[in-house]
Order: structure tokens, then sequence, then C-alpha cells
């Protein structure tokens, strides 16, 4: 739709169930976060992956959101043939303050049905980090909350390092 003209390039949009949805600007805190996970994260896996920062992942033909980080499986092109899916993800992060419900309701919902493993909510709003698994249908299965000096088991990070 870009080269089309009906988007620019700079639109804030992702492409959910057929639909362009406009994406909640990004502030101050949730910028910081998100570079912040970066740095924490590239530094805590021990596994080669690829950080896509607030990039799309093809999920179907119709949604292709666009997580704050994913943490892909590693691929000499880094994905340059094409867009990263569900098989590609290790896990996505979703840094949440004013689209707190939006990512809760509709993003969530559809990285479970789309097979997305893992997905982190990291809730600015609350003060915590969710980890969502064992994708079900429309919904994760397993919630684990995390805050203050919980540690988050896969990188062995404290929440309030990610929060703070």
């Amino acid at each position: 739709m870009a080269e089309a003209g009906i988007l620019k390039t700079d639109d804030r949009v992702e492409l959910i169930g057929g639909e362009i949805v406009a994406m909640s600007p990004i502030g101050l805190r949730h910028s910081v976060c998100v570079a912040k996970l970066n740095a924490l994260l590239q530094r805590a896996l021990a596994e080669p992956v690829i950080l896509w920062i607030q990039s799309p992942l093809r999920l179907s033909e119709y949604s292709e959101p666009q997580p704050d980080l994913s943490v892909l499986r590693a691929r000499d092109d880094f994905y340059a043939a094409r867009h990263p899916t569900a098989a590609d993800v290790v896990f996505v992060v979703e840094v949440a303050d004013s689209s707190l419900l939006y990512d809760q309701r509709t993003k969530f919902p559809l990285y479970a049905r789309s097979g997305v493993a893992e997905a982190w909510l990291v809730d600015l709003v609350n003060y915590v980090v969710e980890v969502h698994t064992s994708p079900r249908g429309g919904a994760y299965e397993k919630v684990e909350h995390f805050a203050g000096a919980s540690v988050l088991p896969r990188i062995g990070i404290a929440a309030s390092e990610i929060l703070a």
C-alpha cells in the first residue's frame, strides 16, 4: 500500500485480521524500555538469535503485527527473503502503556491463534512482566507474573531491571 501511495512509509500501522490498524504513538518511557530490553536480551541470551525491533511478523495473509521486540531463530540472511513467521519466533515482547488493553485483547489472542509459543507483556501501567506460554486456540494456557526482584527464568534478569 505504501508503493501504491495509500500509506506513507513512515505511517505507524499494522495489519490485524485484514484491517489496517493505527498503532499508538511511542512515548519516551516506552522507547527506553524497548532499548533497555534490546540491550538486556543481547547480553542474556546464550543461543544465537536475531532481535527484531518493532518490525513485522507475517502471521497470516491477513495479519502482520509489529511487536515491540521479537526474538527470532538465527538465519544467515537475517530474513532478507521474507518476513519472519510464527515458526521463526522464540518469543515476542509487547511493551504496553497506552496500548495495554489493545495488546491484551487483540494482539495476544492473535499470537496464541498463530502458534507463537511464548509472548511477554511488559506492563508499564502495573509494573509487571507477564510471560504467556502454552498457546491453545485463541489464548495462552499459562501466564506467569514477574515483578520487583523476581527473575524471568529464560533470561535470568529481574523484572525490576526491565521495568525501571
